[in-house]
């Protein structure tokens, strides 16, 4: 052929293309065409209608059940309305009844902050003593004790250690690196309270810290109430008044009260106990009722017999005032000792002597 003649391998190509599209063009067109040319041939059909339809009979199982209201509530509480208001057939919110706004949550409560306080400066924690203090030997004494020695139990103590006794240095002496001694004064133990034990070195060292308990010491528990005065003051007899007792009771020198104090010394102004455990004296004065009040309400024992004596300043009504005052704690009716002067003998050569009732006796 001669419409490839003086053509390249490409221009071929695209003639071949070009004659196949053309003959796939004219098949379609005739096959389109074809029916309006050359019509098919028609088959007629009859329909035989029927005066009364009759009616199809179904299945059972072919007619479905209505649902029951059950059913239906069921559906209508947990079908979830679905409400996009972005679509072009959604209802106005305004007039959907199940379009409602949930009630948002309340904010928590948030206080007015405060301003962050400064930082501080943490409190060092106190390095541990160097020397470590046990107990005191003895740990409690009396106030008005006399000196003592005092032995300080503990460790690591060196030979220059030093005790402090309430502040003040004393002479120690050492004895082991667990024992130290020294020798406490009466006079820091004079009053009542506690004391600070201490153990230092010259380097700087230092112990932690113990005491000692000063006690105040038992005393007499009752009231010198008065007494009564012998002639040659060989029997003197004091009375005392004790708490919560109504009767008085008595006690001569050297008498021992209430097993403990033994009556020492008896004045008109005070007497003076020792204790028989400690050794310690105590002093009670003379309690000194007010004019006209009773001491006691019991009577102190009469000596001439017939029963006791009201205590007071005052005589009781129907006895003669003495010449003396009243004394506290003694009948102001009871004949005191008044001893008659002696008249003065005259001169005489002989030795003469006196009896006791004052007759003169010859050799």
């Amino acid at each position: 052929m001669k419409i490839f003649e003086g053509k390249s391998p490409e221009e071929r190509n695209k003639i071949i293309a070009a004659i196949v599209l053309g003959v796939l063009a004219v098949l379609a067109l005739t096959y389109t065409f074809s029916g309006m040319f050359f019509p098919s041939r028609k088959t007629n059909v009859t329909v035989n209608v029927s005066p009364t339809p009759t009616p199809a009979i179904r299945n059972a199982s072919q007619n479905p059940n209505l649902p029951s209201q059950q059913d239906m509530d069921f559906a209508y509480t947990t079908t979830p309305v679905v409400y996009n208001p972005g679509n072009f057939n959604a209802p106005d919110a305004g007039r959907n009844i199940f379009a409602f706004v949930e009630a948002g949550k309340p904010t928590p409560y948030s206080p007015t902050p405060t301003p962050p306080l400064p930082p501080q400066t943490p409190t060092p924690t106190p390095p541990p003593p160097d020397i470590f203090l046990a107990y005191a030997t003895p740990q409690s004494v009396y106030a008005g004790s006399k000196g003592f020695p005092l032995q300080i139990s503990g460790d690591r103590f060196t030979p220059d250690s030093l005790i402090l006794f309430n502040g003040s240095q004393l002479p120690t002496t050492y004895i082991s690196p667990q024992s130290l001694s020294t020798q406490i004064a009466d006079g820091l133990i004079v009053f009542p309270g506690t004391r600070n034990i201490t153990v230092i070195t010259p380097d700087g060292k230092f112990s932690n810290m113990i005491t000692l308990n000063v006690q105040e010491p038992p005393k007499p528990q009752f009231k010198y109430i008065g007494m009564i005065a012998r002639k040659l003051s060989n029997n003197d007899m004091a009375y005392f008044e004790e708490p919560g007792k109504e009767t008085p009771f008595g006690a001569r020198l050297n008498d021992v009260v209430l097993t403990r104090f033994r009556l020492r010394s008896i004045s008109a102004e005070e007497v003076i106990f020792e204790d028989t455990t400690l050794g310690f004296r105590h002093k009670l004065p003379l309690t000194r009722p007010t004019a006209g009040q009773t001491a006691s309400s019991i009577g102190s024992p009469n000596p001439r017999g017939g029963g006791n004596f009201p205590i007071t300043t005052q005589p009781p009504i129907g006895i003669q005032q003495p010449t003396n005052p009243c004394v506290p704690g003694i009948p102001c009716d009871l004949q005191r000792y008044n001893p008659t002067p002696r008249p003065t003998p005259p001169d005489s050569d002989l030795d003469v002597d006196d009896d006791e009732d004052g007759n003169e006796k010859k050799p």
